[in-house]
């Protein structure tokens, strides 16, 4: 018996795969393992979706998979185009966009009648089956927007530009959405450091993956003049000659200009000039002494001060200036918006802002654009049609409040900019080394959690345009910096103007953002890991 339990023993020990001396063997290769892919629910991107209906059949993209453009506009072509250049080099796929029709593959489609209804300039409707991906739509921004939206839906190494394993699967369902807001904005300052048209570029698309639609150019501040002006040369030439720190500055020629704006378009996002005035002008003071009410040119300024400069409003050369400036810069800009800028004027007095306000308006209707201000507009006159950009914060006074929601309540639109919310240079916490605090520190809960629609109180909500992120950069001068800055708060604003107020949840949202992160990392995004989100692998 003893023998017996001896000899069952050893059997049970070689059983488990060890020598009689206790070590274990070798294990035998596991067979290889189909790798497990979930694929992204319909309801987890960004911005969050108007409606989602969830299906149970899964899409996979495969080596026969065609992108469909049927009966394709050139605008629709170049959509699917952007597509197949996104999803070729990870995939390692073909991916022929054709005009011809069938069944099956990827299909971008633009609809009307009962099938465009209630859609608009950009909502789309994503259908997701084992047959194919269906993304129809009334209009091609439309289109562009519901291929960012299956761009997320796809796994995070779809960013990649070389050969990536997949699969890549897509989940099944319908997803019908539009935006709240018509104006979802970020503006990015070219002033205080000057940012090259390729730089500008890869934040346009970065901004386009989640459906910002405005580009907002801060092109001319005290530290630098950054856009050439034909009757006004040297605004460029000396004006633009250096930036904060005392660097080599720089400018954009006109057809880097027309090259920033074509490309915007391409990514349906429409660029907003600003030549901010009468304050924060010493760039252009500097570069022409009969701008200054002295006739003496002061020096270029490469600090961070404000406040302390001024057009001189009484003289007859400043009205040529500001005409031939909004001339040569609307003739530029296709879009309907010209930026005035009008804020932190403290050395123009009230009086002469007023003044100065009430004339510069009607030059920017007369080349055919539409005022926009920073929210001091309204203690001028805005003229009809004119929108302020509000971007006062928790400390910013009851009557300032009152004096925007009085002109909102007269007609003038309101876009809303909350320092204290969608400043993206202000400091995380105490410990972030770039950006600024003079509005409090602004992490990425505060950033996302605030309700445009009812954030100043007193403003009726159909003066409501929109949101937009800002970007200054007095301490930032390169592309990541400006990404760290930017990224995770950025798409909180992006959703709080694109999605229905009913989808808004910080608990649920921290989740979708922290599933970002991978196509950060793919995209090559630096970005700063908030404690308040639950970022893959991290406690």
């Amino acid at each position: 018996m003893r023998q017996r339990r001896l000899f069952c023993s050893l059997l049970l020990v070689a059983a488990a795969g060890l020598g009689t001396s206790g070590v274990a063997a070798p294990a035998a290769p596991a067979a290889p393992q189909a790798r497990e892919h979930r694929p992204t629910a319909l309801d987890q991107v960004i911005p969050a979706p108007a409606s989602v209906r969830t299906g149970k059949e899964t899409y996979t993209i495969g080596e026969r998979t065609p992108i469909r453009v049927p009966h394709g506009s050139h605008e629709v072509r170049r959509v699917g185009r952007y597509l197949a250049d996104l999803l070729r080099p990870p995939t390692g796929y073909d991916l022929p966009v054709t005009t011809k029709g069938g069944r099956g593959g990827i299909v971008l489609r633009l609809v009307d009648g009962k099938g465009a209804h209630g859609l608009g300039a950009e909502g789309y409707r994503l259908h997701s089956d084992r047959h194919g991906v269906t993304i129809a739509a009334a209009r091609p921004a439309g289109l562009f927007h519901g291929v960012q939206t299956l761009r997320q839906l796809l796994p995070p190494s779809v960013e990649k530009r070389t050969e990536q394993p997949g699969p890549w699967k897509v989940a099944g369902g319908t997803i019908t959405d539009t935006p709240r807001y018509g104006y979802r904005g970020a503006m990015l300052d070219v002033s205080r450091h000057f940012f090259t048209v390729e730089q500008v570029k890869r934040y346009i698309d970065q901004l386009a993956l989640y459906k910002v639609n405005r580009l907002h150019l801060h092109l001319s501040d005290d530290q630098g003049w950054r856009i050439a002006i034909k009757s006004w040369p040297r605004l460029a030439a000396h004006g633009g000659s250096t930036q904060v720190g005392g660097g080599p500055g720089g400018y954009y020629t006109k057809d880097d200009y027309r090259e920033i704006v074509r490309y915007a378009a391409s990514r349906y996002q429409t660029v907003v000039p600003e030549i901010d005035m009468p304050g924060h002008t010493n760039a252009a003071l500097a570069s022409y002494a009969e701008l200054n009410c002295n006739g003496v040119a002061p020096p270029l300024y490469t600090g961070t001060a404000v406040g302390f400069s001024s057009l001189c409003v009484p003289k007859k050369v400043t009205y040529d200036f500001v005409d031939d400036v909004i001339r040569e810069v609307a003739a530029l800009t296709p879009g309907k918006y010209l930026h005035i800028g009008g804020d932190e004027a403290h050395s123009t007095s009230h009086e002469d802002y007023v003044k100065f306000m009430d004339r510069v308006q009607p030059v920017v209707a007369k080349y055919g654009k539409k005022v926009i201000g920073w929210h001091q507009l309204t203690g001028a006159h805005p003229i009809k049609g004119a929108v302020a950009q509000y971007w006062g914060y928790d400390k910013t006074s009851a009557k300032e409040r009152q004096q925007v929601a009085d002109a909102a309540k007269k007609g003038t639109g309101l876009i809303l900019s909350p320092a204290d919310r969608s400043y993206l240079d202000m400091k995380y916490d105490k410990n972030t080394k770039l950006g600024k605090s003079w509005a409090g520190y602004v992490e990425v809960q505060r950033s996302y959690d605030w309700n445009p629609a009812t954030y100043l109180e007193g403003a009726p909500q159909d003066a409501i345009r929109g949101v937009e992120a800002p970007l200054w950069t007095e301490t930032l001068s390169t592309s990541a910096q400006l990404e760290y800055m930017a990224f995770p708060r950025l798409p909180g604003v992006a959703e709080l103007g694109w999605s229905p107020a009913s989808t808004h949840d910080w608990n649920t949202y921290k989740h979708r953002l922290a599933a970002q992160a991978p196509r950060w990392e793919a995209l090559g995004i630096d970005y700063y890991q908030s404690p308040q989100v639950p970022w893959p692998g991290k406690k």
